[in-house]
């Protein structure tokens, strides 16, 4: 992959042809299209793991564990989903009771760490199907909260540094981030003057 990236910044910084150029041009030269990385599925899974297991006390009576998240892709809505396992266990409950909920969430790239984050999260409820209605509905009122401290702004991804270093050297960053069927496609666009 990197070597691919490394030819398609190369090919787009040596071509010297503006968009605008190459339009009025009457040949018919094909305009260089911007390298773009490819963030396949499995390794947005590895990358997100290592953020878990993380534990979060509820109300001074149960604390909820939860596992690494299990990611889906949505491309038609350009978002990912994260199934979260989740282990409730405390005072109030007689033993540990396993459990789950949903989020989908959008992407934003971060230029200060070279990451790709979550962000725009949609929370879906909890579900315990061991425990009664009433205290799964107790847990879901701190669902959001719960899914905003483990969730937002979380790394799925950095950019390598020899790959983000190549790109500024190029004048160019990360811009449209696609969820495709495989994974992330991230395109790189020029850099706008500072």
């Amino acid at each position: 992959m990197h070597r691919r990236l490394l030819l398609s910044l190369v090919t787009v910084g040596l071509c010297g042809h503006s968009l605008a150029q190459t339009a009025g041009a009457a040949s018919a030269e094909p305009i260089p299209a911007l390298p773009r990385i490819t963030v396949p599925q499995d390794l947005l899974q590895t990358e997100v793991a290592k953020r878990f297991p993380v534990r979060y006390p509820v109300a001074g009576l149960v604390n909820l564990d939860l596992g690494a998240p299990r990611l889906g892709l949505l491309p038609a809505q350009n978002r990912l989903r994260a199934e979260m396992p989740v282990a409730a266990a405390g005072a109030a409950l007689a033993r540990t009771q396993q459990g789950s909920f949903t989020v989908d969430f959008a992407l934003r790239y971060e230029h200060s760490d070279r990451s790709l984050r979550a962000h725009q999260l949609k929370v879906y409820r909890f579900r315990f199907p061991g425990l009664q209605p009433e205290a799964v509905d107790l847990l879901n009122t701190y669902a959001p909260a719960l899914a905003e401290q483990s969730l937002r702004e979380v790394v799925l991804y950095q950019l390598p540094q020899k790959e983000a270093a190549m790109a500024d050297l190029l004048g160019l960053r990360p811009g449209q981030i696609t969820v495709t069927e495989q994974g992330l496609l991230v395109e790189l666009v020029q850099r706008p003057p500072q």
